[in-house]
């Protein structure tokens, strides 16, 4: 990866974070590290989807389920169509229907995701060749994005209930700075 992007110590002051606290992210999340400029938009805006639902009350170990979820579904559908050593975060910071994305990988799946449905069959990489045949690999999907579902919901309630606090803390900070 060329040096065109930000240092470990770049991102550790923009997300107001030590830089041994993203390392220990890194570790846990199984994350490339990149030497001096080398990390990307969409690497920084991953650890700051990370701390921000960890600020919202999201579990550490549930966002690690999450996100061993969507690898496996990434790597199910065939999704690196980059090369990159980060291409499963490589969507993060990418615009479009939230709904239809990934929590953490941020990666669109090309359907409303609490339905409980795929699109199968999308082009996401040519070059691989299918080792098993859609339906096969489709009740795998299938399973695994029912998992999804309800880890994200453990998600979802967690942050809903930290909503109101979140509100009065930011209000108190308004008051009192």
């Amino acid at each position: 990866m060329p040096a065109t992007g930000q240092t470990l110590t770049d991102m550790a002051r923009i997300l107001n974070r030590s830089t041994s606290y993203l390392r220990r992210l890194q570790k846990r999340f199984e994350l490339p590290v990149f030497k001096a400029a080398g990390y990307s938009q969409s690497y920084l805006q991953f650890l700051r989807t990370v701390i921000g639902l960890r600020t919202l009350h999201a579990e550490e170990e549930v966002l690690l389920q999450i996100w061993h979820i969507e690898k496996k579904l990434l790597q199910l559908l065939h999704a690196d169509s980059t090369g990159s050593s980060s291409w499963f975060i490589d969507s993060c910071g990418s615009a479009g229907k939230r709904t239809h994305r990934l929590l953490l990988s941020n990666f669109d799946m090309g359907v409303y995701l609490p339905s409980g449905t795929v699109q199968l069959g999308l082009p996401f990489s040519d070059t691989l060749t299918e080792l098993f045949t859609a339906s096969e690999m489709g009740e795998d999907v299938l399973l695994l994005l029912g998992d999804y579902l309800k880890v994200y919901d453990r998600i979802r309630n967690s942050v809903k209930a930290e909503t109101p606090l979140l509100y009065f803390a930011l209000n108190l900070a308004t008051r009192q700075w």
